[in-house]
């Protein structure tokens, strides 16, 4: 892990030791030299062995030798058509890669890559990163840490995980207040507790109100819910509401019964959080068999994101209870 000391007037990082005791690597990947170099020296203050991988084009050519435990890549699109072929080919070689190895994967990109990123990182249970800060980068890899370490020891469970996800969301708030951001991220403090059920269909699907006809309300209406929620933030601060879960669960119901695919960006902008915090609460979703990855069959460059069966049935109910006279008695 990274650890912070404070003796009250300065702060200092320890250097952060496998389990052997030696220093963690992390290898850098990055086109441009000079960003290599600013990661490598952030990376190093903090206490981490850094190895410059080169630019991307090593990823296509020859072994992947300079593998750490942590590899950081940077790739944003920089056109307006998308990560071409030959940089998917090499992210993917890159997953696979790092998989096998059992190491840890940060890829950074824009919001215009995200899409294409996703699509092809589904080996090594990578973090992806939008648009990040120099003190996001040096978060996320203290984290991978983390998660190598827990990983060491036992296989991470629910809990460990949300408690790990919302660390990660305070610590991410701190970083932007000390970035000195124009307009700070939200911490996303909303609980994935109610998840914590494995919802893969280990249980029957609930029949609900009315048997097992049980249906979703009409897009429509759902729509409307989703507008009323974004109406509170011209009156109040739009960081009281920060819910991703929710409000991707509402447009994925929307999108559901309008027979529309959701991309893994539209999904984010819908969780009204920054990008990055949302594409977090999206993977631990998934893992968790809220949400399942839809690969696009007519083009491997694109994945989609839909709620599973037994969320579909979890979303009817909530709405047909939302119509029940005890309900609204109540």
């Amino acid at each position: 892990m990274l650890n912070l000391a404070c003796d009250g007037s300065d702060f200092s990082y320890e250097a952060v030791s496998d389990s052997a005791g030696l220093r963690a690597r992390a290898a850098i990947y990055a086109g441009d030299a000079g960003l290599r170099q600013q990661i490598a020296e952030d990376l190093d203050g903090a206490g981490f062995r850094t190895i410059d991988g080169g630019t991307i084009a090593a990823l296509l050519e020859g072994p992947i030798a300079l593998l750490g435990d942590v590899v950081v890549v940077d790739c944003p699109v920089t056109g307006t058509r998308g990560l071409d072929g030959l940089m998917l080919a090499g992210l993917a070689r890159l997953d696979m890669r790092v998989a096998r190895a059992g190491a840890k994967l940060i890829v950074a990109t824009n919001m215009a890559g995200l899409d294409d990123v996703f699509a092809v990182l589904d080996q090594s249970n990578p973090q992806i990163l939008v648009a990040p800060s120099r003190a996001e980068r040096v978060i996320a890899v203290g984290r991978a840490m983390g998660e190598a370490g827990a990983a060491r020891l036992r296989e991470m469970g629910e809990e460990d995980r949300v408690a790990l996800l919302r660390l990660s969301q305070q610590v991410e708030a701190i970083a932007h207040s000390l970035d000195r951001l124009s307009q700070p991220e939200v911490s996303g403090a909303t609980s994935l507790s109610e998840f914590k059920r494995d919802y893969r269909g280990a249980d029957p699907v609930p029949t609900g109100f009315g048997g097992a006809g049980l249906q979703l309300p009409d897009p429509g209406m759902v729509r409307q819910v989703i507008a009323n929620r974004q109406a509170r933030c011209k009156f109040f601060d739009a960081e009281l509401f920060g819910d991703p879960a929710w409000d991707m669960l509402l447009d994925l119901t929307a999108a559901h019964a309008e027979g529309a695919r959701v991309s893994v960006t539209s999904l984010c902008i819908a969780a009204a959080v920054p990008a990055t915090t949302a594409l977090r609460w999206l993977t631990q979703m998934v893992e968790s068999g809220v949400f399942v990855r839809l690969p696009d069959p007519a083009d491997k460059r694109r994945a989609f994101i839909a709620l599973s069966d037994r969320s579909l049935a979890a979303m009817a109910g909530y709405f047909a209870s939302l119509r029940a006279p005890a309900t609204l008695a109540a």
